[in-house]
């Protein structure tokens, strides 16, 4: 990898590497609002293989992740049905901020500021290699997603809709 290409430590990157995980850098041109299109494309990658990390909250304002296809969107009626709670709605930017400690459009689900419950699409898990996001904006991570489910308390869900 050339040495333009590396990107400093997160605390995504380091949770990874305490834990094992191996990983390859992949750095694309951030485009606000560009989502998981933006990097697919940058990568060469398809869409489906990219994973949106979003912070959500329950009714009682309780933060969780939901790790999605980036060609997807997130069923709240049924993933709160799943999660054995009422409602699940996104969280305003500045409290996805605060709960993850890492910028919208940089949250990964590793190393976040305060642990939370993680929900992943189930089908992610069958896929032979995912892109989520390193902890940073224009970062992203490679890794096997069952590294993903060996570091992550994370629950398997079906709650993916057409994007």
């Amino acid at each position: 990898m050339a040495r333009k290409d590396h990107v400093a430590e997160t605390p995504a990157t380091a949770f990874l590497k305490r834990h094992g995980v191996a990983y390859t850098e992949h750095v694309y041109g951030y485009v606000a609002r560009g989502g998981t299109r933006v990097s697919a494309q940058a990568l060469g990658v398809d869409e489906h293989h990219v994973v949106k990390t979003l912070v959500m909250e329950d009714e009682a304002r309780r933060p969780l992740i939901v790790l999605m296809h980036g060609d997807r969107e997130v069923s709240t009626k049924n993933l709160a049905r799943q999660a054995g709670v009422k409602r699940i709605a996104p969280c305003q930017p500045e409290m996805a901020q605060r709960h993850s400690g890492y910028q919208v459009g940089g949250t990964s689900p590793f190393g976040t500021r305060k642990p939370m419950p993680v929900y992943v699409e189930r089908t992610i898990l069958a896929l032979p290699k995912i892109y989520i996001n390193g902890g940073r904006r224009g970062f992203l991570v490679g890794i096997a997603p069952q590294a993903l489910a060996r570091v992550l308390p994370a629950t398997p869900v079906d709650a993916a809709l057409p994007g």
